[in-house]
């Protein structure tokens, strides 16, 4: 089943990040390459400053919940499977949005705990 470009950036655009990030990693791996080392010559070749561009890629990122939204219950459940704490803590950190779930987390992690609260309802910011 041979897809167009278009379908594929269709595709590609109903993605997370996270999931992105997984299919990028499964690709360099069946193909034996390293999309950083391929971007790399087009940075170059784009006239953009390589270092630069490598001083201001953030790496670690605060998890911000924004909101609850309306399954208070879920979210909570998540903040406890999240961060390993008791009820009464979870539910004091829901409650008191805007609060940081996880603080410099790297990039990956951030993006999964971001994708399990936005599951369980809430809204999220990675800062």
């Amino acid at each position: 089943m041979a897809m167009s470009k278009e379908e594929l950036i269709e595709t590609l655009s109903n993605m997370s990040i996270l999931e992105v990030t997984e299919l990028v990693s499964a690709l360099e791996e069946k193909w034996g390459v390293s999309a950083a080392v391929a971007a790399a010559p087009v940075m170059m070749a784009a006239g953009g400053d390589a270092g630069g561009a490598q001083a201001e890629v953030k790496e670690d990122f605060d998890v911000v919940m924004t909101s609850f939204g309306e399954n208070k219950v879920n979210v909570i459940k998540a903040i406890r499977a999240i961060t390993g704490l008791g009820l009464k803590e979870a539910k004091d950190m829901v409650e008191g949005v805007p609060s940081t779930v996880k603080e410099a987390a790297p990039k990956v992690e951030a993006e999964k705990i971001k994708k399990e609260l936005e599951d369980a309802g809430a809204k999220v910011e990675l800062k």
